[in-house]
């Protein structure tokens, strides 16, 4: 297994440089970083090049991850919208070539958050969103790249909100370079545990979110991680496991996820440092 950790834990914004962050996550033990697929989208060739030969120096794999915004849902049953959907997630993966980051995970079958306003057509909504899938991961596939679909709350998303359905629409979209992303904060939410989805994703999880019920850093809550690492081990998982935690109220990042109070104690970014660093070492006692 490799463990990295999210560049949000530290930044109350989504377009941030990442740069600083390769270095910082490889001090503290990691072996990935993870960053904003919109923020990928956005940079500049030479941008990326610095931030893959950074990588490199570091030693730290890159891995993205997104939530398609309205305007760009691949599963919409609007042509206009699901073709700039697709050509703007294609942006991204060109992007990422570039880098050097051969995963990409979240919301990237539909768009995130739903906008429950609208009436729900899941059966129809899924089609096309399979359809969209297929379509970029069979441009992906040529560049290496993985895309993980991430099941997520019914607050958030209705596509697919457990491992069940995620497990059953990768196996319908059947492209290889399509896997299953959980996560433990929406696995505490839908899932009656947490062994019984990570056996029966098995060999199609791809990607693994980590991070308590209330977005803490593992091992500040309730989460049974001793459950989830015997899962994990019980189906030989060699992949990628990502901490998601946010623990800061303000900006996009706090709006968006809904931390509305502090949930660092109000730590600065030495005692983040080192509460997630006490984190890895914890998690690698339960996963390993």
């Amino acid at each position: 297994m490799k463990f990295g950790t999210y560049f949000a834990y530290w930044e109350r914004e989504w377009d941030v440089d990442f740069f600083p962050y390769i270095s910082k996550v490889a001090e503290l033990g990691f072996d990935i970083l993870e960053v904003s697929g919109g923020g990928i989208a956005d940079l500049p060739e030479d941008k990326l090049i610095a931030l893959r030969e950074e990588a490199k120096r570091c030693g730290i794999t890159l891995t993205a991850c997104i939530g398609l915004p309205a305007e760009y849902n691949v599963s919409s049953s609007d042509r206009t919208i699901r073709g700039n959907g697709i050509a703007y997630m294609k942006k991204i993966l060109d992007n990422m070539d570039i880098a050097d980051i051969r995963q990409i995970g979240g919301i990237i079958y539909a768009y995130w958050p739903v906008d429950y306003s609208i009436p729900v057509e899941k059966e129809k909504t899924r089609e096309i969103s399979i359809e969209s899938v297929r379509e970029l991961a069979d441009y992906a596939k040529p560049k290496g790249i993985t895309l993980t679909l991430e099941t997520v709350n019914r607050f958030e998303q209705y596509l697919f909100n457990d491992a069940a359905e995620a497990t059953q629409f990768v196996k319908d979209v059947d492209r290889d370079n399509v896997k299953v992303m959980l996560d433990s904060f929406h696995m505490n939410i839908e899932e009656d545990n947490f062994y019984d989805p990570i056996i029966n994703t098995g060999k199609y999880l791809g990607h693994y979110h980590i991070g308590e019920a209330n977005r803490k850093v593992p091992g500040k809550g309730h989460i049974p991680w001793a459950e989830i690492g015997r899962a994990l081990r019980d189906i030989n998982y060699d992949g990628t496991i990502v901490m998601e935690p946010f623990v800061k109220p303000g900006g996009g990042v706090g709006s968006d996820i809904k931390v509305w109070r502090d949930l660092s104690g109000d730590a600065d970014d030495s005692k983040l440092d080192e509460d997630i660093r006490e984190s890895l070492i914890f998690l690698k006692k339960q996963f390993i």
